[in-house]
Formats: C-alpha cells, structure tokens, sequence
C-alpha cells in the first residue's frame, strides 16, 4: 500500500470515532423523546398531546441542516453559550429523529389488539400497568425493525455535522480532497465503506434484541434460512 493510501485511510478512520459517538448519542436521544413524545401524543391531556404534536410537526417539518445550524450559531449568539460540535450534533440529530420515532411509538402502541388491553383492565391492572406490563412489551416488538431504519438513517445524519466542523468522517474526507484530489475514489471509497460497516452493526444488534424480545413475549420469528428452504422447496 502506498503511503498516499495509507495516509488517506488511517486519516478518515480518525474521525470515527466521533462518527460512532455521534451516532450513539444521537440514537439514545432518539429513543427517550420518541417514547416521551409518542406516549405524550396518546396522553387524555389535550394540552400534552398539543405540546407533544408541536414539537414533532416542528422538527419533521423543517431542515436537518437548518436546525443544526440554529443551535450551533444561532443560539450562542441570543445566549452568549456555545456548544461543543459533536454535543451539538448529538441534540439536533436526537431531537430531529425523535420526532419521527415519537410517531413510530405512537402507531405501534395503537396497534396492540384491543383484546389486550380489555383483559388486562380484566384483570384490574392501572394504567400505568397496563401500558408497561401488556401494551408496551408488545409494541416495542413491533416498533424494533422501523427503529432499526431510523438509526441507520440518524447513524448516515452524522456526515451534516461536518458544517460544523465536530472532526467527523465526512469532514476527514473533505480536508484530505485538497490534498489528494486525484485519489478522489479512494478517499468516498473508504467513507462509503465506514458507513456501511455502521450500519451493519446496528442491523445486527436491533435484530438480536427483536429475537430476544420476541421470544419473552412467546414469539418466535422465522429463521430465515428455513424461510430459503421452504422457498426452495415449492419452487
């Protein structure tokens, strides 16, 4: 390997770390607002659900890029406090997401049969029981393979916070084109492949915990190489 490549390689993988904390604080963020902010839309609280659907219409609503850039620039100017890049990051990429999660939440707790929740109220359980000891288990199942989709995507959101400089892959790659700007394939080359490697760790970790989960609530999903073998067989 050349020492142009070998440069270009180990300068990228120098930034992703904050890729992957970006990712990772990103997606806990992620999973406390969708499910404060999807239970909140199911609230009898007519002034909680207003809140609640404020926020997620607000966030789903507008730009990514232009969020980021009113916390990061915006606001230390009306406030006099600015924040680190990649703890920027992190809350506009949590806060954005968890307005699409919040209504993933909210469509897989509607979701559960009504048969559910009449038998748990059979069985005099509060509400508060009811939701985390019948309805939620259930939903979360069926939440897991859309969350799954939504974090690839927060994980692919991490590349905006090169406009702000938070020492990302992304921004690795973009001070290294002035340099090698005839190694241009190598350098998306290496990203791409970063990414893909992201991504593929959080598929695999979210369908290990839809399996476990599954099989706590007596489910037990298909097997997908029993799935081939059946295909196989009837074609």
């Amino acid at each position: 390997m050349s020492d142009s490549a070998s440069n270009i390689i180990s300068t990228i993988l120098s930034g992703l770390g904050a890729t992957v904390a970006a990712a990772g604080g990103g997606i806990a963020l992620t999973i406390v607002l969708s499910f404060i902010a999807g239970l909140a839309m199911l609230s009898r609280s007519r002034a909680v659900r207003f809140v609640s659907r404020v926020y997620v219409e607000g966030f789903r609503g507008t730009s990514e890029v232009v969020q980021l850039f009113w916390l990061y620039f915006v606001l230390p100017a009306l406030v006099g406090f600015k924040l680190v890049p990649l703890f920027a990051g992190i809350i506009v990429l949590g806060l954005n997401h968890g307005a699409y999660g919040a209504e993933i939440v909210r469509g897989a707790v509607q979701s559960v049969p009504r048969a559910q929740r009449e038998g748990a109220v059979a069985l005099s359980f509060s509400p508060a029981q009811r939701m985390f000891r019948v309805i939620l288990p259930q939903a979360v199942v069926e939440m897991l393979p859309t969350f799954n989709n939504l974090f690839i995507q927060l994980m692919k959101s991490t590349a905006l916070l090169y406009f702000i400089s938070a020492g990302e892959i992304t921004e690795k790659g973009e001070l290294l084109r002035p340099v090698y700007g005839s190694q241009l394939v190598l350098i998306y080359g290496v990203e791409l492949l970063c990414y893909l490697a992201i991504a593929i760790v959080i598929t695999v970790v979210m369908r290990l915990l839809e399996r476990v989960l599954a099989k706590r609530l007596g489910r037990e999903p298909p097997k997908r190489d029993k799935a081939f073998a059946k295909v196989g067989v009837t074609t």
